[in-house]
């Protein structure tokens, strides 16, 4: 236990001392945030304004924080995989620089390596996470507060299980890298490809009747919905207590994926936080069996 905690402090404080890998981890959200208010809060806006007919009163407010919402929900959406991909780069960078051949001389366990790479990219991809979080609540709350104490308990609760799984997933994929130009294709392809088979980007409504079955079966999917729902159900609410019908309110929820259908069976919040948590589990147990068998191998 006690090796365990001193890789854990190692690999969490390499990753702090990269400077220009936590600065990148950091400001990336933060960045995204002010792109997506600058550039996509307008398009968002008029979406919605569209969906409303002529002669509804609009409380512009209330508008806002539904625009703020769908903004965070993306933004975390994203950020939560890919700066957990950013942050689990070390594993690759030990294999590079020799690090990783050093330490496995020594009697640390291949499981406790392994488990020490996992979490410790988990804390500081969390950590991170969090930053990002706040700073869309801050904005959330100067443009439009409509979210409860428990809807951000839900949220936090959200980032939580997407941490695990972002770090889950790029556990498994980095673990089969081992150059630096590998870890700069796979940081490029999940930065430009991921937020929009998650719905982060354009929601999956949006697409074609094949494309969103697809997508369907995939967890990212279900943790994109589950913080639209957490970060914009409050806001629809207040849509719906100010006079604009139900109908139109669903149909605005449908729109940017609030609601999931499966075969037109609507996802309940349930079995979508039943999927992302099966897809953490199973993610890591993968993770454990590659290192398993590949301790077994060198033993051989």
């Amino acid at each position: 236990m006690k090796t365990l905690r001193i890789l854990i402090y190692r690999n969490i404080k390499l990753f702090f001392k990269d400077k220009g890998m936590f600065f990148t981890s950091l400001i990336t959200p933060l960045i995204l945030l002010v792109l997506y208010s600058t550039f996509l809060g307008n398009v968002f806006e008029e979406s919605f304004r569209a969906a409303i007919p002529k002669g509804i009163a609009i409380d512009d407010k209330i508008l806002s924080g539904i625009v703020g919402g769908q903004l965070l929900s993306s933004l975390l959406a994203v950020s939560c995989v890919t700066v957990a991909f950013c942050s689990n780069m070390l594993m690759v960078q030990d294999k590079v620089t020799g690090a990783a051949k050093d330490i496995s001389m020594t009697p640390v366990k291949g499981s406790s390596l392994a488990l020490g790479y996992y979490i410790a990219s988990f804390c500081s991809t969390f950590i991170i996470s969090i930053i990002a979080m706040t700073a869309g609540l801050i904005y959330i709350s100067a443009i439009g507060w409509y979210i409860s104490f428990a809807d951000v308990m839900y949220i936090l609760l959200d980032v939580f299980l997407l941490v695990m799984f972002g770090t889950a997933l790029s556990s498994v994929i980095n673990y089969f890298l081992s150059t630096q130009g590998q870890i700069s294709a796979v940081g490029s392809i999940v930065s430009s490809v991921y937020g929009f088979i998650c719905g982060a980007y354009m929601p999956i409504s949006s697409s074609g009747e094949g494309v969103q079955k697809l997508v369907l079966f995939l967890p990212g999917t279900y943790a994109t919905s589950l913080l639209r729902n957490h970060c914009m159900s409050g806001a629809f609410d207040e849509f719906e207590k100010s006079g604009i019908p139900s109908e139109i309110v669903k149909g605005m929820r449908d729109s940017v994926d609030c609601n999931l259908y499966f075969f037109d069976e609507k996802v309940s919040i349930y079995a979508m936080y039943l999927v992302l948590s099966l897809s953490v589990a199973v993610l890591i147990s993968a993770y454990v069996i590659i290192n398993i068998l590949a301790i077994r191998k060198k033993k051989k």
